[in-house]
């Protein structure tokens, strides 16, 4: 237990260095932005019709007049503080805002999540134990077209098929157009997320099937594997008692470490479904210049994406015992 405190403390330590060198370079790459926050959301006619006393107020409004340096420090230390600022857009606590869109992406992301790593991981011991024959062809084949398809376009392709075309599920949104909040049903929003879940859930699978695939074909290639066919044991009593161990851990790991591909390809998804979520609110926050929502956005996804790999490290030494005290001092 003490030496998983250290490494937990440890971790926290470099977690909390990350998260200030992320909030850095997002804010640095947002202040180099080319985009004006003024003609962005006031537009260039409506600025041309105003006293220079006005425009002064939004730009004190927007910080266009304030040094970079004294923005980024000023919002730094009310995070130290626990205040992520107000959001400029929804004129709202940053954090109160993240809390909404996060309520309504939380949903899909962790369905996503869950549904890709089982079938990732079904996937790739399936073609690890069918190594060269057609199955393996098969599942390595689809593997390499879902990695090379962008998120966007399969989500346009499954909108046209299943909204469009057949019209089982909704176009998009989270919940039925012109329905107050009280009559929406779980039935409602289910189906509504859906079509986001599959989406990210089939751009996931690749990446852990392929991984764990090749690391089932070199368990199965391995001594004691060879030992187990000697003394008579099934293909399948092999896979489930000694592959499945093999592959735990590399499993476990890309599964916590996808969780940064499911969070950004959210964005994109969240924006062809027009879902209400946290994707969207970043484009919102990117592309309307809000700084304090941009920011506290990105530095919550990456303390959930740090969090993630802090518990798949943790969860080693439950998997194998035997690194449970090495991993914990060398790390």
């Amino acid at each position: 237990m003490k030496h998983r405190l250290q490494f937990a403390g440890k971790k926290l330590i470099r977690m909390a260095v990350l998260l200030l060198g992320v909030s850095l370079a997002a804010f640095v790459l947002m202040s180099l932005s080319p985009l004006d926050p003024l003609q962005t959301n006031i537009g260039q006619t409506a600025l041309g019709s105003m006293s220079a006393e006005q425009i002064d107020k939004l730009n004190a409004y927007w910080g266009v007049d304030t040094p970079a340096a004294e923005r980024y420090l000023n919002w730094l230390s009310g995070v130290l503080h626990g205040d992520f600022g107000t959001s400029l857009l929804y004129r709202q606590p940053v954090l109160t805002v993240i809390g909404q869109r996060l309520a309504a992406s939380v949903g899909i992301l962790t369905a996503a999540w869950l549904l890709s790593g089982v079938l990732g991981l079904t996937l790739g011991v399936l073609a690890g134990a069918f190594h060269g024959r057609l199955p393996d062809r098969l599942i390595r084949g689809y593997c390499l077209l879902i990695s090379s398809t962008p998120a966007f376009w399969l989500a346009i392709v499954l909108m046209l098929i299943f909204s469009v075309w057949l019209g089982w599920l909704p176009i998009g949104l989270s919940v039925p157009i012109g329905m107050e909040q009280a009559a929406v049903s779980v039935a409602d929003r289910v189906r509504h997320a859906i079509l986001p879940v599959l989406t990210l859930s089939i751009t996931g699978v690749a990446n852990i099937a392929l991984h764990t695939r090749e690391k089932m074909i070199d368990v199965l290639a391995s001594d004691y594997v060879f030992f187990a066919r000697a003394r008579g044991e099934s293909t399948r009593s092999i896979v489930l008692r000694h592959g499945l161990r093999g592959v735990a851990l590399p499993a476990l790991t890309l599964q916590f470490g996808s969780i940064s591909e499911i969070i950004g390809g959210s964005v994109l998804v969240e924006q062809v479904f027009s879902y209400p979520g946290l994707g969207q609110a970043a484009v919102t926050a990117g592309l309307g210049g809000d700084l304090p929502l941009l920011l506290g956005i990105t530095v919550i996804t990456a303390a959930v994406v740090f969090a993630g790999n802090l518990i798949a490290d943790l969860l080693y030494g439950v998997i194998d015992p035997r690194i449970r005290r090495g991993a914990a001092r060398g790390l």
